[in-house]
Order: structure tokens, then sequence, then C-alpha cells
């Protein structure tokens, strides 16, 4: 059996470690994304490049060059190299961090029997059963554990080298990006990007996920996400992270008046609130019980796109950031107005993972979000 190189496409799960903590792991898929655009992109053509970026890849080499009892004594040298198949260890990845043959097989986009097939020959290679049926779950062997914490830097490595190796052009690329959002920012700023994409990029797919900043870290660990944007906290250390705007929170209502809500009237009029641990109590809130006042919600939801179905015709107010209460006004059967009191300052930022940086595609990805959802929009298309 042998895996084609372009159809390792893959996002990973994330999997605690015994201490608690998350390994970070992205898109496997960003490592053979020059594959996808390559004219030239066989299997043998394939092997040949990868072969020629692992030679120097610090980790894979000590991962193939490490001794494997009962594997004749010998050290592998860089000729038997050849020999290798980078995809089983993208299958070996991808199970360490599954645990699961069916999961493994869906995140690979391969047949289940595909990838029972390439964990025998894991198996027969490493000389190591590498798995061991626990209930419904599969568990690592020491020796699995301590070869995944050699080839995990490895891959990223490979990942760096590869994505520099081709240019991106978003007028052909037919690539898929994953992309996570709050969903004020899915409402408030997406659409003006996706119609300008859609011209610089016409067959380039985007799947977006609700991210908000106590699941980025979550989503990029997994490669669920390789950009998220949303205001952020608590991120982990290889992640990099640039301020897109400020969010000025605003007012959103269905009655219209010539005079703004007072303090008062702010108050004591019913509020809806958008929270997606349903909660009853928010950011206003907070700000409210500093100047000793309270405020009474009557309904909460998790989605902001449910406002101006349940405002409309009602007294009802709702609090949420000024380009979303923007958007939402547009259709004139809203009216946006500012906050009765000075609010604190709050962040909107787009955040990622190191090992992505370099890579020309999501590069190009970045500049397009922060052309189109900063404060100061930048001439998108130039």
């Amino acid at each position: 059996m042998r895996f084609r190189c372009a159809s390792v496409g893959v996002a990973h799960r994330r999997k605690p470690s015994a201490d608690g903590f998350f390994g970070y792991r992205t898109f496997v898929s960003n490592r053979w994304r020059m594959f996808l655009s390559s004219a030239n992109n066989s299997p043998d053509n394939c092997v040949l490049e990868l072969i020629s970026a692992w030679r120097w890849t610090p980790g894979l080499w000590a991962f193939y060059t490490a001794r494997i009892p009962g594997s004749r004594g010998q050290w592998m040298n860089r000729n038997e190299l050849r020999k290798a198949d980078i995809n089983l260890m993208v299958v070996f990845e991808t199970l360490m961090l599954e645990r699961n043959v069916t999961r493994a097989a869906e995140k690979l986009f391969l047949g289940q029997p595909t990838i029972s097939s390439a964990l025998n020959r894991l198996r027969t290679m490493l000389n190591d059963p590498l798995f061991i049926r626990v209930g419904h779950r599969m568990e690592p062997t020491a020796r699995a554990e301590d070869i995944f914490r050699h080839l995990k830097p490895a891959l990223d490595s490979l990942s760096v080298a590869l994505s520099l190796t081709r240019d991106f052009d978003p007028a052909v690329s037919t690539m898929t990006f994953r992309i996570g959002l709050s969903d004020d920012v899915e409402f408030g700023l997406l659409p003006p990007l996706l119609r300008a994409l859609r011209q610089e990029a016409p067959n380039v797919v985007f799947v977006v996920q609700h991210a908000d900043y106590w699941r980025i870290p979550d989503l990029l660990a997994a490669g669920d996400i390789t950009v998220g944007i949303s205001q952020t906290r608590g991120l982990p250390a290889n992640a990099k992270r640039k301020l897109l705007r400020h969010i000025q929170p605003s007012i959103l209502r269905a009655d219209a008046s010539d005079t703004p809500l007072s303090l008062d009237e702010y108050c004591a009029r019913p509020h809806v609130l958008v929270s997606h641990t349903a909660n009853v109590s928010g950011y206003a809130d907070e700000w409210l019980a500093e100047l000793g006042r309270t405020r009474q919600v009557v309904l909460s939801v998790p989605q902001y796109s449910a406002l101006p179905a349940l405002l409309a015709g009602t007294d009802l107010i709702a609090s949420l950031p000024d380009y979303t209460a923007a958007a939402m006004a547009a259709s004139g059967l809203l009216f946006q107005e500012p906050f009765p009191f000075k609010t604190p300052m709050l962040d909107l930022s787009m955040v990622w993972l190191s090992h992505v940086d370099s890579d020309p595609a999501e590069r190009w990805l970045r500049s397009r979000l922060e052309a189109f959802m900063s404060e100061r929009p930048q001439s998108p298309l130039a």
C-alpha cells in the first residue's frame, strides 16, 4: 500500500498528557499543500521532495536513526531513508492523537482498512505493537510515546521547510482554509471579506468554526483551525497575536428614538444577553456593578445572529460590539446607539501558531483577514 501525498489533509484533535497540559498540533494538510497546487504532483515526485527536505530535518533524522531492538542491531543510514514512507508517520501521529482507528481514518480522509494496514506496517517497521486496545481506546506503548516525542517537532520542522518551496496563487488555488471566528465577528465582519475573496480566490474554500477566547487555544492545538479571530486570553507559548481593533460596545434596539438611552433607562429596560455558556450576566453587568447599578436580563441566547428577530417589535435591548450592531442596523429595522456610560476597552485580535507563520498561503489569508477586519481597513486587494 502507498498513499498519495496529495491526499493527506488532516486536522488533529487535542490529547491531554499525563500532567493535564495539551500538546499543540496543527493542520497536517499545511505540510502538504504545496503538492496540491503543483502541476507535477505525482507520488514519486512527492516522495523525492519529502525525502530531500527530510534529510535536513533534525527530528526526523533522530527518529529514523534511533536504534530499534530486533532490527538487526543496525543504525539506519541516509540511503535507507528512501525505503521509508513519510505518510506512515502522518498515520502514526494521527493515531497517537486520536487513539482510535475510525477517528484517525476520518481525519485523514481515508478508509478504516487503509489505516489498519498502515498500522500493521508501522508495527513491523518499528518492531513494536505501538498501541494496545483498552476498551474503545488504543493506548500507546512506552516506545510509541518515545517515538512520538521525537516525531512531533520533526514534522513541524518539515512542514516549515516544505511550505517555503512553493508560492501561493489565490487566483488558481483550490485550497481549504479553516478559520475560527467569534459569532460577533462572523455576523459583522465576515460578509464583506467573503465578497472580496470570491473575486480574488474564486476556487478557495473557507470553513468557519465558532471560536471564542476559551476555545481558540484548543482549536489551534487540535488543528481544527489555523487562525482565529476573537477576544483572547491565555494563549499558548507558541501562539502569535495581532491586535486588529478596539471593540466599542453598543446598544441595539428596535424602537427608534431621537435621543439615546440614559443610564437609568438602560438599567430599567429588559435586556437580551448573548452568552455561549448560558450565563445571565456578562461584561455589562460587571461594569454596572462598579457604578453600583444593575440591569434586568430576561433572555439569554447563544448567538448574536438571533438578535434581529428577537428584538423586532419589542422594548428589549441588547449590548454588543459596534461592528456587529452596525451590520444589524444596516437593515433599517434596528437602531444602534452608544452606551450611556464609559466602558473599559476590549480588544479583537487575530491569533495563529508560530509554525505556520511563514507559510505563504497562511500569510495571504492573514493579510486578507487583517485588511477587512482591522479598525482601519487597508486596501484589501492591493
